[in-house]
């Protein structure tokens, strides 16, 4: 099944602001029939509000108008994150005042509000989706198109496979990456091996291992698959793909089980594709851009906004004057994302199990609402 992605450019051909992104996310709004859509309904409006001094998520003009398009049609909005992100929103200028609703953390004040999901994958027994985003009737997912260090990039839904999740749900669905072994204890000679494979790292992915004095513990998130660590002692620390792939399909997972508490047709997808910077807002910094803008991206199916992304951005080389001195590029083939995070975190891969699962499809049509 083919599904239409709503499409603003970034680009204008005059100086005129009904060219600008904001006059065309209304357009993008319109289209996708948001006003006619909610009356009636709780609306919780999904975002990345980002962490301490990052200032590159989504600009406030953006959810504003998203926020009084869903007053105008009758409907109760909120917009939400994570606890500790919604506690210090108004530092990065998201307030009551400027948004033009209320912010509500996604799981409770206190990270305790939640409906558990039985769910078992690898570590993980359930996932504790917050009671808020299950409370809602509406859900629009309006996220920040970036670079991600486990995931190679996120979008509408890594934005709510992991901020609709408490911080239990959340640590477990990291620690995924660590159950198929990768130090082997038995082709580690002595002591001085075991340093020599952790310091190979040029990026402190492998520390030694909290819980066994003699062990070794990888970092996915800081990890590109250099391979350094492999050559030192052959045999001893081999990362698993198996252990990457794993996190890519327990984003698939969790979001599936938040869209599950929607009815059909009471979910909208939106990514702005601006401001990719190569990390995650949650590192609460924003650094500067590594791959040029792409523009606004609406959909009813998750898949297909996010698939619309990877495909457009998939010609975008990475800026590599605008990547911080510790990054490289470690292949050149595959989507770009790939280049600085590693082959394994394969935006393609994480969306060909999405549809698999049934979140919706990699097929769709894009429609150009200001061609």
């Amino acid at each position: 099944m083919t599904s239409t992605v709503y499409w603003g450019n970034p680009n204008q051909t005059q100086i005129d602001h009904n060219e600008t992104l904001p006059a065309k996310l209304d357009l993008i709004i319109d289209k996708l029939n948001i006003r006619e859509r909610v009356k009636g309904h709780l609306v919780a409006i999904k975002m990345h509000l980002g962490n301490n001094i990052g200032y590159s998520m989504i600009h406030p003009v953006f959810v504003r108008k998203l926020v009084q398009a869903v007053k105008d049609g009758g409907g109760q909005p909120f917009v939400t994150d994570l606890p500790h992100s919604v506690a210090t929103a108004a530092t990065r200028g998201y307030t009551p005042e400027t948004l033009g609703c209320q912010l509500y953390p996604s799981t409770g004040l206190k990270d305790d509000s939640y409906v558990a999901v039985p769910h078992e994958f690898r570590n993980m027994t359930e996932f504790r989706v917050g009671k808020p985003i299950v409370d809602a009737t509406f859900l629009i997912d309006l996220a920040h198109v970036k670079g991600h260090p486990i995931s190679g990039f996120g979008g509408v839904l890594k934005n709510l496979a992991l901020g609709c999740m408490t911080g239990v749900t959340r640590s477990a669905m990291h620690d995924v990456v660590h159950w198929d072994p990768y130090f082997f204890k038995e082709n580690c000679p002595n002591e001085a091996s075991r340093v020599a494979i952790r310091e190979s790292c040029p990026y402190g992915a492998i520390v030694d291992d909290q819980e066994d004095p003699n062990g070794l513990h990888w970092h996915d998130y800081k990890c590109n698959h250099c391979m350094r660590c492999t050559n030192v002692v052959p045999g001893a620390f081999e990362p698993q793909q198996g252990n990457t792939t794993a996190f890519l399909q327990v984003m698939n997972f969790a979001t599936q089980h938040v869209l599950e508490t929607f009815e059909p047709g009471h979910t909208v997808f939106i990514n702005i594709a601006n401001n990719q910077t190569p990390v995650c807002d949650c590192f609460g910094l924003t650094g500067m851009n590594v791959m040029r803008d792409a523009g606004i991206f609406g959909s009813d199916d998750p898949v297909a906004a996010d698939q619309a992304v990877i495909d457009m951005t998939a010609n975008f080389p990475i800026i590599e004057e605008n990547l911080p001195s510790m990054m490289e590029i470690v292949q050149r083939e595959g989507h770009p994302w790939t280049w600085i995070h590693g082959p394994w975190k394969d935006p393609y891969l994480q969306l060909s199990h999405a549809a698999e699962l049934g979140l919706g499809s990699q097929e769709y049509e894009l429609v150009d609402v200001l061609p």
